[in-house]
């Protein structure tokens, strides 16, 4: 690595280079058309951030399937007919020399019917305050949710992107299967770990099949926060090394707080457990409130290969060249203007959701 080890390439796998080590982290940004067609304001947006020297650019979660949508102005890679928008989107992204990566998702329990139109499942018929409760998926359910993530990442091969993420963390379907507290489940689906895997497992594989020239990652929530109920640091890092056996080759670890150890675990950091689980063949990128160089360099003497920067991301388009030198500003951090975010290619309907962030926004 050279002594800018952050704007150093990394191999994904042969053929899929990212030019550096600084990645868009997949971001929710309402501003998918009712439909989940591609937008201008969601071109913009992700074009301002490959322009701005980011190595990897990622969609924010797109759904799979109808009955997977979660809120209003999301992506959707679940019809043919996403196809052009997502043509568009790709091409964008790596004329300005970045690798453009899709994140496939399903709501499950986390869906909404009045955006979907449809029923909510998941593996159980978890009661949650504030939520539909989902009925419990059955086999009929589960095959067709395998299909159309394979169907997804075929669609996203077609369309010229060179990656693609599985979503299995913050609590939406994939993580639902792996929860001991989602999943109550008796059958080969639920109970003890391998079969809470099984259906995460089970998408890799087919998406493996159905894409195979794609980069194949998967983002993991380490352990029990937030959304992510019942899931265990441990049973974590075995999941990590069945995937890895699978044909994973990157691992997104979504800390939340990248500088904080584990809580299972309080003298071990999770990068540097999950790299001591892997070994070296599995890429591992880190995303966690990262804002500045060190940070990002920290995560890298863990023994993760890159960071995925969120809020720090959508406040500096230009992260990567400002923290290198190679480009005039001083990095932003919340509060940020209105105005501010305008001028960094956020969409209004973007803007507003922002606020939902405790003191992003000014």
């Amino acid at each position: 690595m050279s002594n800018l080890p952050l704007l150093s390439p990394v191999v994904l796998r042969p053929g899929v280079v990212a030019p550096n080590r600084v990645w868009l982290a997949p971001l929710t940004n309402m501003q998918s058309h009712p439909d989940g067609t591609l937008s201008d304001d969601e071109l913009a947006f992700l074009a301002r951030r490959a322009e701005g020297g980011f190595g990897l650019i990622e969609t924010c979660a797109a759904h799979v399937s109808q009955d997977g949508k979660a809120w209003p102005g999301e992506l959707g890679v679940h019809d043919d007919a996403m196809l052009p928008g997502l043509r568009r989107l790709a091409a964008r992204i790596k004329n300005a020399g970045a690798v453009a990566s899709v994140q496939l998702f399903h709501g499950g329990l986390r869906a909404t019917p009045s955006v979907s139109g449809l029923p909510t499942w998941s593996a159980s018929a978890h009661e949650e305050p504030g939520t539909v409760t989902p009925r419990a998926g059955t086999e009929e359910d589960i095959a067709r949710v395998i299909e159309d993530f394979a169907s997804a990442a075929r669609r996203c091969a077609e369309a010229g992107f060179d990656a693609v993420e599985l979503h299995g963390a913050h609590g939406y379907l994939l993580s639902q299967f792996l929860s001991s507290v989602y999943n109550r489940r008796e059958d080969r689906w639920g109970g003890p770990l391998e079969n809470r895997a099984r259906l995460i497992r089970e998408v890799l594989r087919a998406v493996r099949a159905a894409a195979p020239g794609l980069a194949l990652a998967v983002r993991l929530s380490p352990e029990d926060f937030g959304q992510a109920k019942g899931i265990d640091l441990d049973e974590t890092i075995e999941v990590a090394r069945w995937l890895a056996a699978d044909g994973m080759e990157v691992l997104h670890l979504s800390l939340w707080r990248s500088a904080l150890s584990t809580k299972k675990r309080p003298e071990s950091h999770p990068t540097t457990l999950f790299r001591e689980a892997l070994g070296e063949r599995v890429k591992i990128v880190v995303a966690g409130q990262i804002w500045t160089r060190e940070e990002g360099e920290a995560q890298l003497a863990k023994g993760a290969d890159a960071i995925a920067l969120g809020r720090s991301a959508i406040a500096n388009p230009e992260w990567p060249r400002i923290v290198h030198g190679l480009e005039q500003g001083e990095l932003r951090t919340p509060p940020v203007t209105e105005d501010e975010l305008r001028a960094r290619a956020l969409s209004e309907g973007f803007v507003r959701y922002m606020r939902n962030w405790k003191g992003f926004v000014a």
